[in-house]
């Protein structure tokens, strides 16, 4: 059950009172979100921001000239902040409080993706007479963590709770695909110890393409007979925090059934939701809804250095 979500005017209300425009409390803050403008509120995020990436307390002046703002414009909202414990006051400095993290982890965001998650996944499986999965990693192996089954009663589908490899699978590869190098590189030497026959795969080139396309899609290397369609899941730094994949299973005796085309669409719609919905912004990094190219294959041959 969907907790209880305030709405977005009442929000931007309640923020707007630290200004003294009245304008602003008058005006609710349309859906649409990215068109309204609130320059005190993206004041205060500014230093927010600026605070939490100084390893040392900062003094006023230097906040300053890192946002390219006076003092003046500062002094208000470094005094709101530090009344509301966001920010620490020490002699002429500001320090970040831990306010922010505890404000973060009060939700992990493992509960808010599924929460998110659940009623994608129900829409998808329906709209596709397929089962779906979602999938996180964990120490050189992904884990189901959410599934719904084909509502129609026939078709393949995995358990909550299942062990899955990561560089043969659809979901493993979307997410190494989207990470920083360090993070992709780790995670491949922990896939292939817990793995050692998937040491010759090529991943580096299969992980371009998968880059480039933006998803993948390819014949199951696991089970015989499915195709499997995996997209990552974008946090707010546009790193793959999930996949989510559907074993596509073609139905032989239904006249109008969906096809691997079909597939990769729809659920490019609903990793792009799902992902909107855990804070991921079009334009940086993403291959939502991209024309499918060929499936991608093994090369064998070649020894990765990554196992010594």
């Amino acid at each position: 059950m969907r907790g209880h979500v305030l709405p977005l005017d009442w929000t931007m209300k309640k923020t707007t009172k630290l200004t003294k425009s009245p304008r602003r409390v008058a005006k609710a803050a349309p859906p649409s979100g990215p068109t309204y403008s609130a320059p005190a509120l993206e004041k205060g995020l500014d230093i927010l921001e600026v605070l939490c990436r100084s390893n040392v307390p900062l003094s006023q002046t230097s906040i300053a000239e890192e946002l390219g703002r006076s003092v003046s414009e500062l002094y208000r909202m470094l005094a709101c902040l530090v009344h509301r414990g966001y920010v620490l006051n020490i002699s002429d400095t500001y320090a970040i409080t831990t306010k922010l993290f505890e404000l973060a982890h009060s939700n992990p965001p493992t509960n808010r993706l599924l929460l998110e998650a659940g009623p994608i996944m129900q829409e998808l499986s329906s709209e596709l007479e397929q089962s779906c999965h979602l999938t996180v990693y964990n120490q050189g192996r992904q884990i189901v963590i959410a599934k719904v089954d084909n509502p129609g009663g026939m078709g393949y589908s995995l358990r909550v709770g299942a062990e899955l490899d990561v560089l043969v699978s659809a979901s493993g590869r979307a997410l190494l695909a989207f990470q920083d190098r360090e993070t992709t590189e780790l995670r491949i030497r922990e896939s292939v110890r817990r793995r050692h026959e998937h040491s010759n795969i090529d991943i580096d080139a299969i992980l371009e393409s998968v880059r480039k396309r933006g998803f993948e899609s390819i014949v199951s290397l696991q089970i015989k007979g499915l195709h499997a369609v995996g997209y990552p899941i974008f946090d707010t730094q546009h790193r793959a925090i999930a996949a989510l994949t559907v074993p596509y299973a073609e139905r032989l005796d239904l006249n109008n059934r969906k096809t691997v085309k079909d597939v990769e669409v729809a659920l490019g719609r609903a990793a792009r939701t799902l992902s909107e919905r855990m804070g991921w912004r079009d334009g940086v990094s993403s291959g939502f809804l991209r024309e499918p190219t060929d499936t991608s294959i093994i090369s064998k041959g070649r020894q990765r250095a990554i196992l010594r």
